[in-house]
C-alpha cells in the first residue's frame, strides 16, 4: 500500500494538472455514481489526507479516493498514450482544460486528463462532509493538523500493542505503511513486536519527530531513502535474507498483523532488541521497488 509521502506526490501532481481548470468529461466507471456529469465544473484543489485523496470540485463537491494495495492515479495530455493499465480497470475518468482568459483567446488552454484506475475506494462527497471519510485518522504526517504530542498519546493509548501494528494504524498517525513501519524500528533499534509501553523513553519521544522526518524528506524524492547511501536507499525494507548495512547479519522478514491483515515486516536480529516471531519464513518474495511514477 502507497506510504503518505507517495501519496502527497499524487495529490502534488492532480492539483498541477487539474486545479483552476473546467471539467470538460467526468466519467465515473462505477456503478452508484455512472450518471455523474462534473462537466462545466472547475476543480478547486487536490489535497492528501494521510493515505486518502481529495478533489474539490465546483459546487461543494468533493471526488474521495484511496489507492489501497494496487490503485494508482495517471495523468496524461491530449495526445499521450494511456499506459497505467487496461479499461477495465479505470474507475474514472476526469478531464480539465483552462478557460480563455481573455476575448482574444479563441481556444481553452491544453487539457490534461486524470485517469483512475484499481482505486478501491471511490465516493462523491459533499465538501462539508469530507469528514466522513477521513475523520477517523490521526494527526498527518505531512499535513497542516500535524500534532506530535496527539499522535504519541495515540500510540501509547494501547501499550501492549506490537509498535508495528500501532505504526500502522492510521487512526494513531497518518501516512506509514509497511517501508516506514520497519524503516522506523530499525532506526529506534527495536523489533516491530515489542509493545509500545515497552519502547525505551527516548525513543518513545524520538519517535513520532523521527517519524515525520523520513516522510518529509522524501516527499520531493523520485526514489525514497531512509539511509542517506546512493545505491543503498533502505536499511531493512525488501532485504530479507541480505547483510545488514549496520552489522552485516543477514535481514530476516515476517509477516505481522492481526490475522486478518498480514503484513510484510523486516528487521535485523542483531541490531533490534525485542520479541520476534516463533516462526519466521525466509523469504525474499517482498522486495518492492522505491522507483515511483511520474505521470
Amino acid at each position: 500500500m502507497p506510504e503518505g509521502d507517495t501519496v502527497w506526490q499524487t495529490a502534488k501532481r492532480l492539483h498541477t494538472a487539474l486545479a483552476g481548470k473546467t471539467l470538460t468529461r467526468t466519467d465515473f466507471r462505477v456503478p452508484r455514481y455512472a450518471t455523474v456529469d462534473l462537466t462545466g465544473r472547475a476543480v478547486l484543489d487536490v489535497i492528501p489526507r494521510g493515505k486518502h485523496l481529495l478533489t474539490r470540485i465546483e459546487g461543494g463537491l468533493t471526488v474521495h479516493s484511496h489507492l489501497g494495495m494496487e490503485g494508482s492515479w495517471k495523468v496524461y495530455t491530449e495526445h499521450q498514450r494511456w499506459t497505467g493499465g487496461p479499461s477495465h480497470q479505470i474507475r474514472v475518468i476526469l478531464t480539465a482544460s483552462a478557460t480563455p482568459t481573455s476575448a482574444s483567446a479563441s481556444t481553452p488552454g491544453p487539457a490534461h486528463t486524470a485517469v483512475g484506475y484499481r482505486l478501491p475506494v471511490l465516493d462523491l462527497l459533499r465538501t462539508t462532509e469530507e469528514q466522513r471519510a477521513v475523520g477517523h485518522l490521526g494527526p498527518d504526517l505531512l499535513g497542516p493538523d500535524w500534532d506530535p504530542d496527539r499522535a504519541l498519546t495515540n500510540l501509547l493509548g494501547d501499550p501492549t500493542r506490537p509498535l508495528g501494528e500501532a505504526l500502522l494504524d492510521q487512526r494513531n498517525l497518518a501516512g506509514i505503511g509497511n517501508v516506514y513501519k520497519s524503516e522506523l524500528c530499525f532506526l529506534l533499534r527495536v523489533t516491530p513486536w515489542l509493545p509500545v509501553g515497552a519502547l525505551p523513553a527516548e525513543h518513545t519521544a524520538q519517535l513520532p519527530v523521527l517519524a515525520k522526518k523520513l516522510l518529509e524528506a522524501n516527499r520531493d524524492r523520485p526514489i525514497r531513502s531512509t539511509t542517506g547511501r546512493r545505491g543503498q536507499d533502505l536499511f531493512v525494507y525488501g532485504r530479507a535474507n541480505r547483510p545488514c548495512l549496520r552489522c552485516g547479519t543477514p535481514i530476516r522478514a515476517a509477516d505481522q498483523g492481526d490475522g486478518s491483515r498480514e503484513r510484510p515486516t523486516y528487521w535485523c536480529p542483531a541490531c533490534q532488541a525485542g520479541p520476534t516471531p516463533t516462526t519466521t519464513p525466509g523469504t525474499t518474495a517482498h522486495r518492492g521497488t522505491q522507483h515511483r511514477t511520474t505521470n
